[in-house]
């Protein structure tokens, strides 16, 4: 019996961006499809699933730039990924045929995981969508971690996930957050680092030693796991507190706890982060109110309050904003009230 008969066959087709002149067929795919590993990739090239010009390649074919690559993928989900729908409320802000924008709330995880195959982002999707089953990871394009609440896109057909794909890894999306961190800013600013996997706590990522990004032996290996990646994360200032800044900051790349780690290493730790953070601060002659609020706020400060890039159907620029929740809105009026009285 063949196992894969019924699952959905993935017919589209993309194009090499120029900028990966001279590189491995398989690891530009795994940089373009990131939802997909690179073995697996690379099995689907040697099976004649991914095709150059309608014909066959080999995985290590180094490619030019602007080559049409055609896919013809059946989706081998294992069973672990086989999600549940829940009928579990959501905050649309937008939807059309080919995306829907939500506003995530702090305390749900994106996507389902160990430890977290119910309840999720994921599950509510699947049950507004029931489509999205049949989408690399149900749609979803980028993610933001549990505790941190704010807008997300996801994709509602194949042609729509690649375009939007595509953007995220050629840095076109516009990402912008509010973070909340103890400690006077002087001014805004960029930081650029090389960033992974902490090397004293695989659980945490950490800014590496510094990497030259134009040497040539590191360009040749950059596609390795073990290799750090770059980090770029602006900021600007919002609003300054007594002991607290409210910053504006915006990403280039999108790596895991990017903002959590890279204002933490600047000594500016978010309010609330019980990974990258640090032992309560509380205002000088803080109201009772305000006290209490810092004391029992027990995520990171940060909202994901604005999201841009060019929509897939259309091929105009779109963008969509989003007040802060609750949560984060009181803390900084109380905030705002003591800088009023001290």
């Amino acid at each position: 019996m063949n196992t894969t008969e019924n699952l959905p066959v993935h017919n589209a087709q993309l194009e090499i961006p120029p900028g990966f002149l001279g590189q491995r067929l398989d690891q530009v795919l795994a940089t373009l499809l990131p939802q997909y590993s690179r073995s697996r990739i690379t099995q689907w090239i040697r099976e004649g699933q991914i095709l150059l010009a309608q014909q066959p390649v080999k995985p290590k074919y180094r490619v030019h730039g602007h080559e049409k690559i055609q896919l013809c993928i059946e989706d081998e989900a294992p069973a672990s990924e086989k999600w549940q729908a829940q009928n579990i409320a959501l905050d649309i802000i937008h939807e059309d045929d080919s995306l829907i924008i939500v506003n995530k709330p702090a305390g749900m995880v994106v996507h389902p995981a160990p430890g977290n195959y119910q309840d999720t982002l994921l599950n509510a999707l699947l049950y507004h969508c029931p489509a999205l089953e049949n989408l690399p990871r149900g749609g979803i394009i980028h993610r933001l971690d549990k505790d941190t609440s704010g807008l997300l896109v996801i994709a509602k057909n194949l042609q729509a996930h690649h375009h939007l794909t595509q953007q995220l890894q050629q840095r076109q999306f516009m990402r912008e957050y509010r973070a909340l961190v103890y400690g006077q800013v002087s001014g805004g600013g960029t930081i650029d680092t090389a960033y992974g996997r902490d090397p004293r706590n695989r659980l945490k990522m950490a800014v590496l030693p510094h990497v030259d990004w134009d040497n040539d032996a590191y360009e040749t290996n950059h596609t390795v796991k073990k290799q750090p990646k770059r980090a770029i994360t602006h900021y600007q200032i919002v609003r300054r507190f007594v002991v607290h800044t409210l910053l504006a900051v915006k990403l280039e790349t999108g790596r895991t706890h990017q903002i959590r780690v890279h204002m933490a290493h600047q000594r500016l730790p978010l309010v609330g982060d019980p990974v990258y953070g640090h032992r309560l601060q509380l205002p000088p002659k803080s109201s009772p109110a305000l006290q209490q609020a810092l004391q029992t706020f027990k995520r990171q400060a940060l909202h994901a309050c604005k999201l841009g890039f060019i929509h897939p159907q259309s091929g105009q620029q779109v963008c969509w904003q989003q007040d802060m929740p609750a949560d984060m809105q009181n803390l900084l009026d109380l905030l705002q009230q003591h800088s009023e009285q001290f």
